[in-house]
């Protein structure tokens, strides 16, 4: 079985942020792969701000390449909006494969304005993984709430698979100071020059 970290997002556009969070959650949770599922369309975010989905999906190729990390457009081939729905989807389709889900500290803030967050607490183990600025918001963030009587701890994280959800760990790491928000000021037009061609095909494929 493979284990496999799941990073939802944007990628508006992919930075090496996305590319230092994965690489460091490989290592923490022992994982085999990290799947960057680009979003068609993120519910929570205005959709005017959001750049084409091939140029985002290019821009993770981009940052992918070399690591064990699969950009993929799933979401648009299962017809899924709502990352409960993705969720509950991809684990009929991969029944060998075990799931992690994984978030930066500041999407735990507003974890508790997602579809049915507590579906996808009880789906898949989730790991938050530290940004700066955001770690103490995030420990009163309205979901951990609910949360907290699930988290487990950090010396334990490679015993992820063993764990019955809702299981939840706070992972630290260096972290890197990109975001796509800076990127996107310092550059609003980046996606139009965005190479839109996808390298490696069979790999980027699921």
């Amino acid at each position: 079985m493979k284990r496999i970290g799941l990073l939802g997002g944007s990628f508006n556009p992919a930075h090496g942020g996305h590319r230092a969070i994965s690489l460091f959650a490989i290592r923490a949770l022992g994982l085999d792969e990290v799947w960057w599922l680009v979003s068609p369309g993120n519910p929570l975010k205005d959709p005017a701000t959001m750049a084409p989905l091939p140029a985002r999906l290019a821009s993770a190729a981009k940052q992918a390449r070399g690591a064990p990390i699969r950009p993929t457009a799933i979401e648009a081939k299962l017809g899924t909006r709502y990352t409960a729905d993705t969720l509950k989807a991809l684990k009929r389709r991969y029944p060998r494969h075990q799931f992690i889900w994984l978030m930066g500290a500041d999407n735990l803030l507003q974890f508790d304005e997602w579809k049915d967050w507590r579906g996808i607490a009880r789906t898949v183990p989730i790991a938050v993984i530290a940004r700066p600025g955001y770690n103490h918001a995030a420990r009163a963030a309205p979901a951990m709430g609910w949360l907290r009587r699930f988290v487990r701890p950090a010396g334990q994280v490679r015993n992820w698979t063993t764990w019955r959800p809702p299981a939840l760990v706070l992972l630290r790491f260096v972290p890197d100071p990109h975001s796509a928000t800076r990127i996107r000021q310092a550059d609003p037009l980046w996606h139009r020059r965005a190479s839109l061609r996808v390298s490696s095909p069979r790999r980027h494929a699921l």
